[in-house]
């Protein structure tokens, strides 16, 4: 059965852009340009998934989330042109499951989408503990354990056994600061000796296989002086 995506977004280039992108991936796509007929939509239709607009028209973005939060529990991603913290704070804490910033590559919103869904349909359907904490999906970022096997908005990634089990504990620990020290001991499994620049090497060549600016990286993040958080 497919799935079915409520998209709102005032700018029509941006709403039919996603709209075509989720079509030729297989969704059912209910595409409005104002909070009022998207809010009538969720009335009248069941759907899966809604990506929300912040700023429309009519309603905003927020207030369509908190509708939404009243009566149903399908994922929401909201799309914004802003990048305040607050605003990405304001969106998640009344019930939003994702946020993307304007511009977007439409291929990441998929992948995202994608995500999203495998996540409600695991937990909806009770799946075993155990899977699913052998498997993590990040934001286009997927890591399996029992296959071995990492993808990134689809792609897989040719990660040698030592890259896997870096990225694999950082996401095992996702939000949390990871030091140095304590990664290298978990994944070489010996004492950790300063100026050990065998972590920090190991993060480049990860970096480098996920395209990341090293500078500004969408995934691993550098807390200077402390380590590496995947949030």
């Amino acid at each position: 059965m497919r799935e079915s995506i409520l998209v709102v977004d005032d700018e029509k280039e941006i709403a039919d852009l996603v709209e075509l992108y989720l079509k030729n991936d297989g969704y059912d796509v209910y595409k409005f340009y104002t909070g009022n007929e998207a809010l009538q939509c969720i009335n009248t239709t069941k759907l899966d998934m809604a990506i929300l607009d912040v700023m429309l028209p009519d309603i905003d973005g927020f207030s369509i989330c908190q509708k939404i939060r009243e009566d149903h529990f399908f994922p929401i991603i909201m799309l914004t042109a802003k990048v305040e913290d607050m605003d990405k704070i304001m969106g998640l804490t009344i019930g939003a499951d994702d946020y993307i910033t304007k511009p977007f590559n439409p291929l990441e919103l998929v992948a995202r989408v994608k995500t999203q869904m495998r996540r409600y349909k695991r937990y909806n359907n009770t799946e075993s503990i155990e899977h699913i904490l052998n498997e993590y999906d990040i934001r286009g970022l997927t890591i399996n354990k029992d296959t071995h096997k990492c993808t990134l908005y689809g792609k897989a990634l040719n990660l040698t056994p030592i890259e896997f089990s870096i990225l694999w504990y950082l996401c095992h620990n996702r939000g949390k600061v990871v030091s140095s020290e304590e990664l290298f001991e978990a994944v070489w499994g010996e004492k950790y000796l300063d100026n050990n620049n065998t972590v920090m090497a190991h993060i480049g060549r990860l970096r480098e296989k996920m395209e990341e600016d090293g500078r500004n990286p969408k995934f691993i993040k550098t807390v200077w002086g402390v380590g590496y958080q995947i949030e």
